[in-house]
């Protein structure tokens, strides 16, 4: 039977809707996560908070084997871990080093120069959401298949603590894996969905220039370290952006540099660091040669000589058609076709992708941005935050997806 009626696609024909109360309790368990951040591969207290609940609801979630982020089935016995393909839900759960800088923000961080701006926060607790809903159902003889609850530490940490987790065995069994991200530019209530690549490659590069030093007086004398510095970093880019095809949007973009310490002095050394982000596979594979000869053409024009340090950090996320209509199909089933969004390919990297080298899945942009609003609260800025609305749609799209993958069903 379909779910299809004339007036829409209805939020209460699937079992999971969220309560009131459970809403509520999951909003208080965001906002902890909020107030204490911790970075990646240092989520001690969130792991313990993520695994306290999951036990209060009597499941049995497992720590992965560096200390930080769990894994956690619904619906499996023993026998049956591997003759029964899983659907997976990933949550990223490590903050970044910057300062909250929300004013008059009752739930803002309490560790400085730590935040929560890349609503990981969110994340973390719609998966948790999800698998109390879906834990309370399976003990109704509801859930209609196994699921696997996965948090995930160090996402923010190249080349991404889900290398880490898959090492763990996370995937053992699993035949499909979802994740949603926060996008501050989505109403919430809303989400954004496409069909293959959704996020970009990203790797690090670091540089490091040396010269003799000297004199200001006298720069023809010597390596004048802190112009070469400033042409590499607004000629490699240039030169990188013209050696390839500009449909791949590779693109060099400088963090950080530092040189010198005095006004009148040359310095001996100067530092460069900043990300590669690619659009398309086979030109990140190729990104590391160009951008070492780019770098080694501009340092030797300047007599500098050049240290590079490349690395490696995630190839782009590319949603699987099937899992991406499926995330459609569920979203729509709790409210309606309008509640889906087209989304551009975004040059943010996720290590959700490594994921997607091992099995088909796919990853929802969740809108948290409150309606009506205009200020665009950006990810990796100290003031983000999120509409907590987001977090019950979050749930009821990732249950609603749990039921529509298990039985099939058309919408």
């Amino acid at each position: 039977m379909s779910l299809e009626s004339e007036a829409g696609l209805a939020g209460d024909v699937l079992p999971g809707a969220l309560s009131e109360a459970l809403h509520a309790e999951l909003v208080a368990f965001r906002r902890d996560l909020h107030m204490h951040p911790e970075l990646g591969n240092q989520e001690f207290r969130t792991t313990a908070a993520i695994k306290e609940r999951l036990e209060q609801a009597g499941l049995k979630p497992r720590v992965l084997s560096k200390g930080t982020g769990l894994v956690c089935d619904i619906g499996l016995t023993e026998g049956e871990r591997t003759a029964v393909p899983l659907l997976a839900l990933r949550a990223d759960i490590d903050a970044l080093p910057i300062p909250d800088t929300k004013a008059d923000c009752p739930y803002r961080s309490t560790v400085p120069d730590r935040a929560h701006a890349c609503g990981h926060d969110v994340h973390t607790t719609v998966v948790l959401g999800t698998g109390l809903v879906l834990a309370e159902l399976h003990g109704k003889g509801l859930l209609p298949r196994p699921v696997r609850l996965i948090f995930q530490a160090a996402e923010e940490v190249m080349p991404g603590g889900a290398m880490d987790a898959i090492e763990d065995g996370v995937l053992a069994g699993v035949s499909r894996i979802l994740a949603v991200h926060c996008d501050p530019r989505v109403d919430a209530g809303r989400v954004g969905l496409r069909h293959g690549p959704i996020t970009s490659a990203c790797d690090r590069v670091e540089i490091a220039l040396d010269g003799p030093g000297g004199h200001t007086a006298r720069p023809h004398l010597t390596t004048d370290l802190v112009t070469a510095a400033a042409r590499v970093a607004v000629d490699v880019p240039a030169l990188v952006a013209r050696r390839v095809d500009t449909r791949v949007g590779l693109a060099l973009t400088w963090g950080r540099i530092e040189s010198g310490h005095a006004p009148n002095v040359i310095p001996q050394h100067a530092e460069l660091s900043g990300t590669v982000r690619c659009l398309d596979l086979e030109a990140w594979r190729e990104a590391p040669d160009i951008i070492h000869a780019a770098i080694d053409e501009v340092a030797t024009m300047h007599r500098a000589k050049s240290e590079i340090t490349y690395v490696r950090g995630v190839p782009p996320v590319v949603n699987d058609k099937e899992s991406a209509e499926l995330l459609r199909r569920a979203m729509s089933a709790r409210r309606g076709r309008e509640s889906v969004e087209s989304t551009e390919q975004s040059l943010g990297g996720e290590d959700f992708s490594w994921y997607l080298e091992h099995v088909p899945g796919a990853m929802a942009r969740l809108g948290v941005r409150r309606p009506g609003e205009r200020t665009v609260r950006d990810l990796h800025q100290g003031d983000f935050d999120a509409d907590e609305h987001a977090i019950t749609v979050g749930v009821e799209m990732f249950t609603a997806a749990a039921f529509l993958d298990a039985n099939g069903t058309e919408v």
